[in-house]
């Protein structure tokens, strides 16, 4: 029996590696260090890590975080909505009323994360420009 490493020739990472990653991505913070900030802005992504140096501007997250925020509150929000009106029966303007902020709300506040998530899996993989965590800084000279 074969494991992954002999499979595909390459080092398995370990699951804490892009699971720490992705969550200090998610919170905004710099996935190598943790400690700077990931964001500029809204969803501006910062040229460098503030603490590290980190050099994040050859990130590429594209439309993944969108569609990534969309299907998440679309798979959380939907169900909700048709649970209540199966149960109360609300009349359509206050099902309009009620499920349009919660869900404009949800996606405003879930994209930076989810963005950020991306971010820190792409460093881990040391896809889009990214080196990796496992990479010699040596070989960059």
């Amino acid at each position: 029996m074969t494991n992954a490493t002999e499979t595909f020739g390459a080092e398995a990472k370990p699951e804490h590696q892009w699971l720490s990653a992705m969550i200090r991505g998610a919170a905004g913070k710099c996935p190598q260090c943790g400690r700077g900030r990931l964001f500029a802005g809204y969803v501006k992504t910062a040229h460098e890590c503030s603490h590290c140096g980190l050099d994040l501007s050859g990130h590429r997250s594209d439309d993944a975080p969108p569609y990534m925020t969309t299907f998440i509150v679309g798979h959380i929000t939907i169900p909700l909505a048709l649970a209540s009106k199966q149960l109360f029966d609300p009349p359509m303007w206050a099902q309009f009323a009620l499920w349009l902020p919660i869900m404009a709300i949800s996606a405003w506040v879930l994209l930076p994360a989810s963005k950020g998530a991306l971010i820190g899996l792409q460093w881990v993989n040391g896809m889009h420009g990214f080196a990796g965590p496992d990479a010699d800084p040596a070989a960059d000279a």
